[in-house]
């Protein structure tokens, strides 16, 4: 953990890797499903504030379809001329989309939007759809790595009960058509440490992918938190997203104040030793935002 820094990166099963700090990129979510609750932000803000991040180190940004902002996240990315293969950039087929068809068509659109020539990390945002719907969508995106269109594949907001629909599905397939598993993005802090799909994805070497590690902010000022920020002298945002990278997680905190950005990458210069990261083992189940990882294998 000592030698973590802002360049760290993780390996992918599918041999890419990945910077553990990314970049969410979903401020435009304003409830807690980003199907149904989306404001549209000015795009300038969105290439703005993304602009700022890579200004800032980070080199790691997360989009996807339903935050209405690719364009302008790609085109902040590219902005300060950083070269595209030090860049990656994630991007997701929206819940409604969850099919055969959809998929095919949304990271189509993806690239149109971003004029990117490949994404990084494509994923299915939650288990919706179905069993065909979900399983016709990930045969998309491996369709989608396998014309170059994608680098990596992985799923978002999946349960143990849809993580392994699809493993047992890939386990069916010729080894060239049942594609990598690489990544599962959840909602993950230490009010929601879900060590059932954490055991599940490290036992694979899936990596697991922390949206809402700041907890929305509803937590800073508990009291669990408090003491620790004092003791390292850190932000209790900065000692959240600390306990997410020495949980070998990527972490993906939000802003779009400036300061906020930057603050949000300092955690490098310190670690929580094992008594304080024990001590945020709450063992509570609380979610933040929507958590389709419950939904069941019918929805």
């Amino acid at each position: 953990m000592a030698n973590l820094d802002i360049n760290s990166k993780l390996k992918l099963n599918s041999g890419w890797e990945i910077p553990i700090l990314g970049y969410d990129v979903s401020f435009g979510v304003l409830g807690t499903n980003p199907e149904v609750t989306i404001h549209p932000r000015p795009s300038d803000v969105a290439e703005e504030v993304t602009d700022h991040a890579i200004r800032s180190g980070y080199r790691h940004v997360d989009s996807a379809t339903v935050y209405r902002n690719e364009q302008p996240s790609a085109t902040g990315m590219l902005k300060s001329k950083v070269p595209r293969d030090q860049l990656f950039f994630t991007s997701k087929v929206p819940p409604r989309d969850v099919n055969y068809d959809g998929a095919k068509k949304c990271i189509d659109e993806s690239l149109k939007k971003t004029g990117l020539d490949y994404i990084d990390l494509y994923l299915l945002h939650a288990p919706y759809g179905g069993k065909d719907g979900r399983l016709g969508a990930w045969q998309a995106l491996v369709e989608g790595v396998q014309a170059g269109k994608v680098r990596s594949i992985g799923v978002s907001n999946y349960g143990v009960q849809h993580l392994d629909e699809l493993e047992k599905w890939m386990k069916q397939q010729p080894q060239d058509k049942a594609g990598i598993l690489s990544v599962n993005q959840v909602e993950l802090h230490p009010w929601l440490a879900r060590p059932d799909i954490v055991e599940w994805c490290e036992k694979r070497g899936v990596i697991l992918e922390a949206y809402s590690p700041l907890v929305r902010s509803q937590r800073m000022s508990d009291p669990l938190l408090q003491p620790l920020a004092k003791k390292y002298n850190k932000t209790p945002a900065q000692v959240l997203l600390r306990w997410g990278l020495q949980k070998n997680f990527v972490i993906l905190p939000k802003s779009v104040t400036p300061k906020r950005i930057e603050e949000n990458k300092e955690i490098y210069d310190f670690e929580l030793n094992k008594e304080d990261m024990e001590s945020l083992n709450t063992k509570q189940y609380s979610p933040s935002a929507w958590d389709p990882t419950t939904s069941p294998l019918s929805g």
